[in-house]
């Protein structure tokens, strides 16, 4: 039979490097416990410095308040602390570290170094120890108040779990959360993280913050500006509660939840998986919420010695406690859910706003591209004769007519204008065009309005929501610049005094008018006269009549069989002889333009025009205008005039996941 194995007591340096193993799994682990002891120290800034992720150079600095010289010779050994006197102590203990092991376990697998400076001292002192003991006595140096320790070549005598790390890159980002979520949790302390000889910060906090500022730093805009401030208590259970959580506008594909306990960062599985819980009545599947939760429990029900890094902790009414927490919560994301906002980029993806030049496809390209076949996400499904949104929709129609005004159109012989200013005004326009989103605008298909200023629309396997004001303006504003001198006319049946058009403008609260610009009944004779000697001008090149009584007599046709909102014309005239520069003739002739533009953007919903109320003006009238001539330019891609909601392969992902 075999003899039993001989029962040997191992070596002390086996048995330290085996516990160091425990405390110190990677350089996250590491730099967590030396936060806590720079945290414990009172530090208003800390500083950490990384190079290969951790594993070669870990250096974090501090400017608390150091170590006595005399505490120098014990500091690495294991079991010596300055926040523990008896085991009775663990049952009010408010510091981070207690059992004084971390420098221990750090010094047996790695090249440590200490600089440290205490206020009283005249000078910095400086040691380097190995498995626990100073290589030599402290060296008098250089330095402020605070310390400085340096981590170099970690786990360098523990071969296997050394070639266990896959990246450095992968530990540096587990550095940087760790740092991020003390930065979160301690506004007051700065924080910053660089890699070794680095000019920027990867990581950086400014002391005296806020939670919010921090997260906003760390986690980027879109998470800070959809927080919620969630609090709870309960005095029986000494049990504080104090969080920062998403609302029901956010999501994420990977979850954030960040829990201190006691000024504690550690992790609840049970308390993780309730708040997802309620969030998924919220999210969709596959979404996340940002949560950072801070828990303030009487220190004498909380045992934090049960996990070797602290990782986690147990606390005496675990389940009444979570259940509170979740009452807060839902409570918060119930009030906040009155109202959805969805987010969404300007710039429309996808669309090259360099491009100046029309590519024609060679029609070989075309037929090979006709015989592909199309995956059913990336067919387009649009025809002519398809039925509307509108359809589904509850209309009202509106039978009153505008019988105050006709059309007359101008039958004469087209003139060709040579003017240098018009040309130049054309050119910019020209210049401005960017044929990607002209293709686009050129291609759409009619889906249905939401209000007279918005409409959605489909190009290609995408939806559309366009500003149709916007648009319209500067469809007109082209319009008055091709059509220059050889515009119809709307002629009204009897002429309008300039004068009262005017008192009108003035009584909206449009005109923005004051008393210190001057009685209205003066400004109002002003602005007829303004116009009375620009008459001749106004009538040949924008079809805008006056007569000498002061009465305007007609406005330029721009569109066939579209009537612009009449109710905003004293308004139009007030801008017309205020705001236009008549001094110099290009700014002259594009301030006419503008302003005749802005007049005719604004779609009549009150009153129908040949029989059609304003639903059909858009659909009809202005949206195919818009495709048959306007020349949008790059910005309307970049400013949210043009949206892009959906396509139809991001739909197909939504249903996929039902």
């Amino acid at each position: 039979m075999a003899e039993p194995g001989v029962i040997k007591k191992l070596d002390e340096t086996v048995v330290n490097r085996i516990a160091a193993g425990e405390v110190i799994q990677r350089p996250a682990n590491a730099l967590k416990e030396l936060l806590e002891n720079s945290l414990d120290a009172k530090s208003s800034n800390i500083k950490v410095t990384l190079k290969g992720g951790g594993l070669k150079l870990l250096q974090i600095q501090d400017d608390g308040t150091g170590i006595r010289k005399e505490d120098l010779d014990i500091v690495c050994e294991r079991f010596t602390t300055s926040k523990l006197r008896e085991f009775e102590d663990l049952n009010s203990i408010n510091t981070f570290g207690f059992r004084g092991e971390a420098l221990a376990s750090i010094s047996h697998i790695a090249h440590l170094t200490i600089t440290t400076k205490t206020a009283s001292q005249q000078c910095a002192y400086t040691v380097s120890y190995e498995d626990g003991k100073p290589k030599g006595a402290p060296k008098p140096c250089a330095g402020n108040q605070g310390t400085i320790i340096s981590v170099e070549d970690l786990f360098y005598n523990v071969a296997t779990r050394r070639k266990a790390f896959k990246s450095p890159s992968e530990e540096h980002s587990r550095v940087a959360d760790v740092l991020g979520r003390y930065a979160i949790h301690n506004p007051k302390v700065g924080f910053a993280l660089k890699k070794h000889e680095a000019n920027t910060s990867d990581i950086k906090t400014n002391p005296n913050s806020t939670h919010v500022d921090n997260i906003r730093s760390i986690y980027g805009n879109s998470v800070a500006r959809e927080l919620l401030e969630v609090e709870g208590s309960d005095d029986s259970l000494k049990y504080k509660m104090h969080g920062l959580i998403s609302n029901v506008n956010y999501s994420a594909k990977k979850s954030i939840f960040i829990l201190f306990i006691n000024d504690r960062l550690v992790d609840s599985t049970a308390l993780r998986k309730t708040i997802e819980n309620v969030y998924s009545l919220y999210l969709a599947k596959g979404s996340h919420p940002f949560v950072y939760i801070s828990l303030a429990l009487d220190p004498r029900n909380v045992d934090v010695n049960v996990h070797p890094t602290k990782h986690e902790v147990h606390f005496l009414h675990e389940d009444i406690i979570i259940d509170k927490t979740q009452k807060s919560i839902e409570a918060k994301l119930l009030g906040s859910n009155t109202s959805r906002v969805f987010y969404k980029q300007c710039k429309l993806p996808n669309v090259d706003l360099n491009l100046t030049t029309a590519v024609l496809e060679d029609e070989v390209e075309k037929e090979k591209e006709k015989e592909k076949t199309i995956r059913a996400k990336n067919m387009v499904r649009t025809d002519a004769a398809s039925q509307k949104i509108d359809k589904f929709l509850k209309t009202d129609t509106n039978s009153s007519s505008n019988d105050t005004s006709r059309t007359e159109e101008n039958n004469h012989k087209r003139r060709e204008i040579k003017l240098t200013s018009v040309l130049t005004l054309k050119s910019n326009v020209e210049n401005e065009c960017n044929l990607a989103v002209r293709d686009i605008v050129a291609n759409i298909t009619y889906v249905g309005c939401i209000d007279p200023n918005s409409v959605l629309v489909q190009h290609s396997t995408n939806l559309y929501l366009f500003r149709l004001k916007i648009l319209i303006e500067e469809l007109f504003f082209q319009t008055m610049l091709y059509d220059f001198g050889n515009f119809g006319a709307i002629k009204f049946k009897s002429g309008l005094s300039l004068y009262d058009l005017a008192m009108l403008g003035l009584e909206d609260p449009e005109s923005k008018w004051k008393e210190e610009d001057g009685k209205k009944e003066m400004l109002a004779e002003t602005v007829s006269q303004v116009l009375v000697t620009k008459a001749e001008m106004l009538s040949d090149y924008f079809s805008i009549e006056i007569d000498n009584e002061k009465r305007l007599l007609s406005i330029p046709l721009l569109l066939d069989k579209y009537m612009p909102d009449i109710t905003r014309l004293p308004n139009y005239i007030l801008r017309l002889a205020c705001d236009v520069d008549w001094k110099e003739e290009k700014a002259c002739f594009e301030g006419i333009c503008r302003e005749t533009a802005k007049f005719y953007c604004y779609v009549d919903t009150l009153n129908e025009y040949e029989g059609h109320n304003w639903k059909w003006t858009l659909e009809h009238i202005l949206v195919p205008a818009l495709k048959k001539t306007l020349l949008p330019p790059k910005h309307f891609a970049e400013d949210g005039t043009m949206l892009l909601l959906t396509s139809l392969p991001d739909l197909y992902k939504v249903f996929e996941r039902c």
